[in-house]
């Protein structure tokens, strides 16, 4: 008898291996899935433009990091105290003109030269809502708490979502290696705000958006982890105290449903033997003078050179 709905993943053809760097841009699920693999000690390089939601935005960001195009005074505004950028998110926020565009700049020099190493870059829309700054007439990624009458909401249309994605790869497959893998997801959290009809709605014009894209370009997958936590992971205890983010067991869940598909037979090993250092590297030790304590260390940095021998470059 079966009492689950079990979204499972076709192994890809093409895996993902110890030496293979991997970009991640979009929603707070693209910044947990880098998170998992910097822990894994996989190279990787979240977000330079910090979370972002809509096709529309992610599309632009990846452009500004394709052509290396720093911001400028004109492309910011002053609202309080601060000097910011709406297509940024608000960790980009300085008091200082000067500093905000460091901030701004020094993310697209770093993110353009890791993209020309890219392997795989993992992409996760969340919306497909977007607000005009009305002002300047201008589409934004972020409001930045700035009043409500200074924008007008409203949906991206199918074609400006599947024109947005289909610029994305054909950028990232200009500057990426050649055989670049660009993974999609639509995230898993509901943006209940939006109404919880109108949530439907935006996901689903980003799943079939991206439906569209994947049969257009042979290097492009779709990790389901929308469909997982919906279909597959249908309770409340996978969510968070709000009832919208997926908990920690949620995205342990789709990490392993994600590497038992794109992770190599080495990778796998290299990737878990990495958290359990790391585990181990936390450890809090009643007497840090102990003999037996100097043997756990002695085993551990052992380990951690064993691991090094295996990669070129710097793990731990």
């Amino acid at each position: 008898m079966k009492f689950r709905t079990e979204v499972d993943i076709p192994v890809s053809e093409k895996m993902f291996e110890i030496e293979d760097r991997a970009f991640s841009i979009g929603s707070c699920f693209a910044t947990e899935i880098s998170d998992l693999l910097a822990k894994g000690q996989i190279q990787t390089l979240n977000n330079p433009f910090g979370t972002l939601f809509n096709p529309f935005s992610i599309n632009n960001a990846v452009k500004r990091l394709h052509d290396s195009a720093f911001y400028s005074e004109e492309d910011l505004i002053k609202y309080g105290e601060e000097v910011i950028s709406l297509d940024h998110h608000s960790s980009f926020n300085t008091r200082f003109l000067h500093q905000t565009l460091e901030k701004i700049n020094s993310k697209i020099e770093e993110g353009n030269r890791f993209l020309q190493q890219t392997d795989w870059v993992i992409i996760t829309y969340g919306t497909s809502y977007i607000y005009e700054f009305l002002p300047k007439k201008k589409l934004v990624a972020n409001c930045h708490k700035i009043p409500g009458k200074y924008f007008e909401k409203r949906l991206l249309t199918n074609l400006e979502i599947t024109d947005s994605i289909y610029e994305t790869v054909t950028l990232l497959k200009d500057i990426c290696k050649p055989n670049v893998q660009i993974l999609f997801s639509v995230s898993p959290v509901r943006h209940t705000k939006d109404g919880m009809v109108e949530n439907n709605v935006s996901k689903s014009k980003l799943i079939s958006a991206v439906h569209d894209i994947l049969s257009q370009f042979d290097n492009c997958h779709y990790l389901p982890a929308y469909e997982i936590l919906m279909d597959d992971l249908r309770d409340y205890r996978f969510y968070k105290e709000d009832l919208i983010h997926a908990n920690t067991q949620a995205v342990q869940y789709i990490w392993e449903k994600f590497g038992n598909a794109y992770f190599s037979d080495e990778t796998m090993d290299f990737v878990e033997e990495n958290f359990k250092i790391t585990k181990a590297l936390a450890h809090k030790p009643s007497d840090e003078k102990s003999p037996k304590h100097h043997e756990f260390l002695e085993n551990l940095e052992k380990r951690i050179a064993d691991q090094q021998a295996k990669v070129k470059h710097k793990i731990f």
